[in-house]
């Protein structure tokens, strides 16, 4: 769970994010004899499934949770935010203790993983409008023919009003410069928080909790925003007091990814 190299990082969120594939399947069939789409998708037990930590007992599947396990969280609930038209629920493996868990445990102690803290920082997508989005951005091509773009991210409005854009870099090396194009939108307040660390491979443990946490940062946008996502960073959470926001396509850089965000009606709430 936590000795891997880059190579491994890369593979494993390609692999992740070919649980869109196996969803479009899933949803072309139903479409096809539900097209009213009275019946919804569940998708169960998702995540990463390492070898248990060393001095544990091998059926209870007790594993360490990284910053790797941390974008597959990320990865794989913006493709599910995706399609909620269809899919209403879908359920990490496992929740204490089990394979990709949000707590770990050790008589009275506990212990928060980067997992969790993806979970905490997008339950402010819960009960909000979807809004999709064209994303481009640089990908890396991995082994087994499989690309990953850099970037990924998702975005809602809720019932205030409020836009919330979740990103996450997974470059470990080097970071990105967002632009987004908030045409004659006026802003009241923008903030948002991140979750990084400085190893892909670093993990909370029982002596050393708090390696992983969310922190506030303020990002301040005018009507042509930018921000820079550090190397691996986790996640941004937009708050924009407006009704609405339309980011579209610039010029950039290379290097640079650009964000078009457009509205669309409520489709579901985030699962």
């Amino acid at each position: 769970a936590t000795d891997f190299n880059t190579e491994d990082y890369y593979w494993t969120l390609g692999k992740c994010l070919e649980i869109e594939d196996v969803v479009k399947k899933h949803i072309a069939i139903m479409d096809k004899y539900d097209p009213k789409k009275n019946i919804a998708l569940m998708v169960d037990e998702w995540g990463t499934w390492w070898d248990v930590e060393p001095g544990t007992i091998p059926g209870h599947l007790f594993q360490q949770n990284t910053m790797r396990d941390a974008f597959v969280a990320a990865l794989t609930l913006h493709v599910f935010h995706k399609y909620t038209d269809r899919v209403k629920m879908a359920n990490i493996a496992q929740i204490v203790n089990v394979l990709q868990s949000m707590i770990l445990t050790k008589g009275k102690d506990m212990v928060l993983t980067p997992t969790y803290h993806v979970f905490e920082m997008y339950k402010v997508h819960q009960d909000a409008t979807f809004l999709p989005m064209d994303l481009i951005c640089d990908k890396e091509k991995v082994r087994d023919n499989r690309e990953v773009p850099v970037v990924s991210a998702s975005a809602s409005r809720d019932s205030q009003g409020k836009i919330h854009i979740s990103l996450a870099n997974v470059d470990p090396r080097q970071s990105e410069n967002i632009h987004i194009d908030l045409q004659n939108v006026t802003i009241k307040s923008v903030n948002g928080r991140i979750l990084t660390a400085s190893s892909i491979n670093d993990y909370n443990t029982f002596d050393s909790p708090e390696t992983f946490c969310s922190s506030k940062r303020i990002i301040c946008l005018g009507v042509i925003g930018m921000v820079s996502a550090p190397p691996f960073f986790q996640d941004y959470i937009f708050i924009v007091y407006v009704f609405y926001v339309f980011v579209k396509r610039r010029n950039k850089p290379p290097s640079d990814l650009t964000v078009s965000l457009a509205l669309a009606d409520k489709i579901g709430a985030w699962l």
